[in-house]
């Protein structure tokens, strides 16, 4: 397989878009400078917010500028797209359908992944935004896994994790998260989906177990192979 240039539309949060571009390195396996993937990263700080978008219905400033970066890495010479925003990809049937270049569905290798590994009933910690599409549900209902989100007092706490403390640059509270586990496990999950970047965030802050599938991790693994390019040992 040839290898390609990595195109990164990024800035929702910059710090999960650091945090992503340090993965692919992470997971390429480069012995030099030269044997890491050629990458181009925009960090689009001004993408209107996605989460008000959807649940406000006013879809097109976020559309047209996602799209408008998406033209901007192709015309750059992207040979493929990664979109580090769990919610984002509510736009992606519309973006894929006007940009020409390879957009790689996180959601769909998530949910891919939780299938492989023998996953059966799925928490889904994400934005409202994501939460209220459906995204994960659909997803993982196409390869047979039950997918299922906190109540709504579970959910403010998600929602506080992500808008109030990692966006806001804090690291995180330990115990609003622990709340959160421990509802997920009441509720019968055996794995759960940290489904937004800023949850990542909060991952690299704090030490997570295995329980909890970083979709972080497989869109960073699946662009390393998407451009062409191994994986390290370990990370097959």
């Amino acid at each position: 397989m040839a290898k390609g240039k990595l195109g990164i539309l990024g800035g929702m949060g910059p710090q999960a878009t650091l945090l992503f571009y340090q993965r692919v390195l992470d997971f390429t396996a480069a012995a030099s400078d030269q044997e890491h993937i050629e990458s181009l990263i925009l960090s689009d700080t001004q993408m209107p917010d996605r989460t008000r978008a959807l649940l406000t219905g006013n879809l097109g400033p976020s559309r047209d500028r996602l799209l408008a970066d998406a033209r901007l890495l192709e015309d750059w010479g992207a040979a493929c797209i990664a979109i580090p925003c769990n919610t984002s990809h509510a736009f992606l049937p519309w973006l894929r359908a006007r940009v020409e270049t390879p957009i790689v569905n996180m959601i769909g290798e998530t949910a891919a992944v939780l299938k492989a590994q023998g996953a059966r009933r799925v928490g889904i910690l994400a934005t409202d935004g994501t939460v209220r599409m459906g995204l994960y549900h659909a997803a993982c209902r196409d390869q047979g896994v039950e997918a299922v989100t906190p109540s709504p007092e579970i959910q403010k706490l998600v929602m506080e994790i992500i808008y109030d403390e990692i966006k806001a640059g804090k690291p995180g509270s330990w115990e609003k998260y622990e709340t959160i586990d421990a509802a997920l496990k009441t509720m019968g999950c055996d794995r759960a989906v940290l489904a937004c970047t800023e949850l990542s965030v909060f991952r690299d802050n704090w030490s997570l177990p295995p329980y909890y599938l970083d979709a972080l991790d497989v869109l960073a693994r699946r662009c390393v192979t998407a451009c062409g390019y191994p994986l390290k040992e370990e990370e097959r």
